[in-house]
Protein backbone atom coordinates (compact mmCIF):
# COMPACT_ATOMS: atom_id res chain seq x y z
CA UNK A 1 0.00 0.00 0.00
CA UNK A 2 1.08 3.60 -0.80
CA UNK A 3 1.70 5.86 2.03
CA UNK A 4 -1.20 8.16 0.80
CA UNK A 5 -3.59 5.15 1.20
CA UNK A 6 -1.65 4.11 4.75
CA UNK A 7 -2.77 7.46 5.99
CA UNK A 8 -6.45 7.57 5.22
CA UNK A 9 -6.76 4.41 6.95
CA UNK A 10 -5.24 5.39 10.32
CA UNK A 11 -7.82 8.41 10.88
CA UNK A 12 -10.77 6.08 10.05
CA UNK A 13 -10.09 3.93 12.66
CA UNK A 14 -13.10 4.58 14.83
CA UNK A 15 -15.53 4.36 12.11
CA UNK A 16 -15.92 3.07 8.97
CA UNK A 17 -13.25 2.75 6.73
CA UNK A 18 -12.09 3.30 3.39
CA UNK A 19 -12.84 0.05 1.86
CA UNK A 20 -11.84 0.44 -1.74
CA UNK A 21 -11.39 -3.18 -3.62
CA UNK A 22 -8.60 -3.11 -5.98
CA UNK A 23 -8.11 -5.83 -8.32
CA UNK A 24 -4.38 -6.59 -7.33
CA UNK A 25 -5.87 -7.70 -3.94
CA UNK A 26 -6.43 -10.88 -5.77
CA UNK A 27 -2.85 -12.11 -6.42
CA UNK A 28 -1.89 -10.25 -2.35
CA UNK A 29 -4.69 -12.76 -1.26
CA UNK A 30 -3.73 -15.42 -2.98
CA UNK A 31 0.25 -15.34 -1.87
CA UNK A 32 -1.02 -14.60 1.51
CA UNK A 33 -2.98 -17.17 2.17
CA UNK A 34 -0.71 -19.63 0.81
CA UNK A 35 1.36 -19.01 4.17
CA UNK A 36 -1.69 -19.42 6.19
CA UNK A 37 -3.39 -16.50 5.90
CA UNK A 38 -6.60 -16.62 7.80
CA UNK A 39 -9.62 -14.34 6.98
CA UNK A 40 -9.06 -12.18 10.05
CA UNK A 41 -5.18 -12.20 9.23
CA UNK A 42 -6.30 -10.69 5.92
CA UNK A 43 -8.40 -8.51 7.19
CA UNK A 44 -5.68 -7.31 9.17
CA UNK A 45 -2.89 -7.08 5.93
CA UNK A 46 -5.89 -4.85 4.03
CA UNK A 47 -6.56 -3.00 6.99
CA UNK A 48 -10.40 -3.44 7.04
CA UNK A 49 -12.40 -5.50 9.25
CA UNK A 50 -12.64 -9.17 8.52
CA UNK A 51 -16.62 -8.45 7.39
CA UNK A 52 -15.10 -6.43 4.65
CA UNK A 53 -12.85 -9.33 3.71
CA UNK A 54 -16.25 -11.30 3.40
CA UNK A 55 -18.13 -9.08 1.73
CA UNK A 56 -15.32 -8.84 -1.05
CA UNK A 57 -15.36 -12.37 -1.54
CA UNK A 58 -19.17 -12.47 -2.02
CA UNK A 59 -18.84 -9.33 -4.27
CA UNK A 60 -15.74 -9.86 -5.87
CA UNK A 61 -15.41 -13.46 -6.88
CA UNK A 62 -11.44 -13.51 -8.54
CA UNK A 63 -10.87 -12.47 -5.20
CA UNK A 64 -12.68 -15.44 -3.22
CA UNK A 65 -11.22 -17.81 -5.74
CA UNK A 66 -7.76 -16.30 -5.26
CA UNK A 67 -8.34 -16.55 -1.28
CA UNK A 68 -9.52 -20.55 -1.64
CA UNK A 69 -7.03 -21.52 -4.05
CA UNK A 70 -4.08 -20.29 -2.23
CA UNK A 71 -6.05 -21.88 1.47
CA UNK A 72 -6.54 -25.02 -1.05
CA UNK A 73 -2.77 -25.70 -2.09
CA UNK A 74 -1.36 -24.70 1.23
CA UNK A 75 -3.68 -27.34 2.89
CA UNK A 76 -2.49 -29.87 0.00
CA UNK A 77 0.99 -29.14 0.08
CA UNK A 78 0.97 -29.19 4.68
CA UNK A 79 -1.06 -32.93 3.89
CA UNK A 80 1.43 -33.90 1.66
CA UNK A 81 4.61 -32.95 3.76
CA UNK A 82 2.56 -34.86 6.93
CA UNK A 83 2.15 -37.88 4.80
CA UNK A 84 5.71 -38.26 3.72
CA UNK A 85 6.82 -38.07 7.21
CA UNK A 86 4.56 -40.44 8.25
CA UNK A 87 6.02 -43.36 5.89
CA UNK A 88 9.66 -41.54 5.45
CA UNK A 89 11.18 -41.06 2.74
CA UNK A 90 14.92 -40.31 1.33
CA UNK A 91 16.24 -37.02 -0.13
CA UNK A 92 19.50 -35.88 -0.97
CA UNK A 93 21.88 -33.35 0.57
CA UNK A 94 24.70 -31.09 -1.36
CA UNK A 95 27.07 -30.22 1.54
CA UNK A 96 30.07 -27.93 0.31
CA UNK A 97 32.84 -27.36 2.66
CA UNK A 98 36.70 -25.92 2.73
CA UNK A 99 39.22 -28.47 3.06
CA UNK A 100 42.98 -28.19 3.84
CA UNK A 101 45.10 -29.78 1.64
CA UNK A 102 46.93 -31.27 4.20
CA UNK A 103 43.53 -32.71 5.87
CA UNK A 104 42.84 -35.98 5.31
CA UNK A 105 39.11 -37.25 4.59
CA UNK A 106 38.07 -39.69 7.37
CA UNK A 107 36.18 -37.13 8.32
CA UNK A 108 33.32 -38.96 10.68
CA UNK A 109 29.91 -38.06 9.51
CA UNK A 110 27.08 -36.44 11.46
CA UNK A 111 23.45 -38.42 11.43
CA UNK A 112 20.59 -37.97 13.44
CA UNK A 113 18.80 -40.55 14.53
CA UNK A 114 15.78 -39.59 12.48
CA UNK A 115 18.41 -40.00 9.22
CA UNK A 116 20.30 -42.77 7.73
CA UNK A 117 23.16 -42.04 4.82
CA UNK A 118 22.16 -44.31 2.06
CA UNK A 119 24.69 -43.09 -0.51
CA UNK A 120 27.71 -40.43 -0.73
CA UNK A 121 29.75 -38.58 -3.33
CA UNK A 122 32.47 -36.77 -2.52
CA UNK A 123 34.31 -34.43 -5.05
CA UNK A 124 37.26 -32.12 -4.40
CA UNK A 125 37.86 -28.82 -6.45
CA UNK A 126 41.01 -27.00 -6.65
CA UNK A 127 41.10 -23.89 -5.33
CA UNK A 128 43.35 -20.75 -5.15
CA UNK A 129 44.04 -20.65 -1.29
CA UNK A 130 45.92 -23.68 -0.63
CA UNK A 131 43.01 -26.11 -0.39
CA UNK A 132 40.16 -27.91 -1.56
CA UNK A 133 36.00 -27.18 -2.00
CA UNK A 134 34.55 -30.63 -0.78
CA UNK A 135 31.33 -30.94 -2.38
CA UNK A 136 29.06 -33.94 -0.97
CA UNK A 137 26.12 -35.34 -2.27
CA UNK A 138 24.23 -37.44 0.59
CA UNK A 139 21.26 -39.54 -0.17
CA UNK A 140 19.34 -39.76 3.52
CA UNK A 141 16.75 -42.11 3.88
CA UNK A 142 14.30 -40.39 7.09
CA UNK A 143 12.55 -43.06 8.82
CA UNK A 144 8.91 -42.83 9.16
CA UNK A 145 7.66 -40.89 12.46
CA UNK A 146 5.04 -42.61 14.72
CA UNK A 147 3.47 -38.93 15.98
CA UNK A 148 2.88 -38.17 12.42
CA UNK A 149 1.13 -41.33 11.71
CA UNK A 150 -0.76 -41.49 14.52
CA UNK A 151 -2.45 -38.07 13.78
CA UNK A 152 -2.56 -39.05 9.94
CA UNK A 153 -5.02 -42.20 11.61
CA UNK A 154 -6.66 -40.29 14.08
CA UNK A 155 -7.59 -37.64 11.41
CA UNK A 156 -8.16 -40.14 8.59
CA UNK A 157 -10.25 -43.31 10.32
CA UNK A 158 -11.39 -41.75 13.76
CA UNK A 159 -13.53 -44.60 14.71
CA UNK A 160 -10.74 -47.06 14.34
CA UNK A 161 -7.83 -44.76 15.74
CA UNK A 162 -8.94 -41.95 18.22
CA UNK A 163 -8.13 -42.88 22.00
CA UNK A 164 -11.53 -42.40 23.41
CA UNK A 165 -14.01 -45.28 21.86
CA UNK A 166 -17.84 -44.54 22.01
CA UNK A 167 -19.68 -47.64 23.08
CA UNK A 168 -23.29 -48.15 23.19
CA UNK A 169 -24.47 -49.75 26.57
CA UNK A 170 -28.24 -49.45 26.00
CA UNK A 171 -30.35 -51.92 25.18
CA UNK A 172 -31.57 -50.36 21.73
CA UNK A 173 -35.20 -49.99 23.67
CA UNK A 174 -35.35 -53.45 23.82
CA UNK A 175 -36.79 -54.87 27.55
CA UNK A 176 -33.72 -56.30 29.35
CA UNK A 177 -34.49 -59.19 31.03
CA UNK A 178 -33.46 -59.13 34.81
CA UNK A 179 -30.71 -61.92 35.95
CA UNK A 180 -30.21 -62.70 39.22
CA UNK A 181 -27.09 -64.07 40.47
CA UNK A 182 -27.34 -65.03 44.12
CA UNK A 183 -30.34 -64.51 46.23
CA UNK A 184 -30.26 -63.92 50.10
CA UNK A 185 -32.21 -65.93 52.28
CA UNK A 186 -34.89 -64.09 53.99
CA UNK A 187 -34.35 -64.68 57.38
CA UNK A 188 -35.62 -61.43 58.64
CA UNK A 189 -31.85 -58.93 58.97
CA UNK A 190 -32.53 -58.22 55.63
CA UNK A 191 -35.03 -55.87 55.65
Amino acid sequence: MDEERMNELQHNKGGRGITDYTPDYDEQAYNYCLLGATNQTLARFFGVSSTTVKKWMKKYPGFQESVRRGKELADVQVAGSLFKRAIGYTCQQVVSESVRASATNTESEKVTSSEKVTNMVGTFLNQDNDGYQKIRVTTKEIIPDTKAQIFWLKNRQPELWRDKRDVDHTSGGEKLNVVTIFELPNDGRND
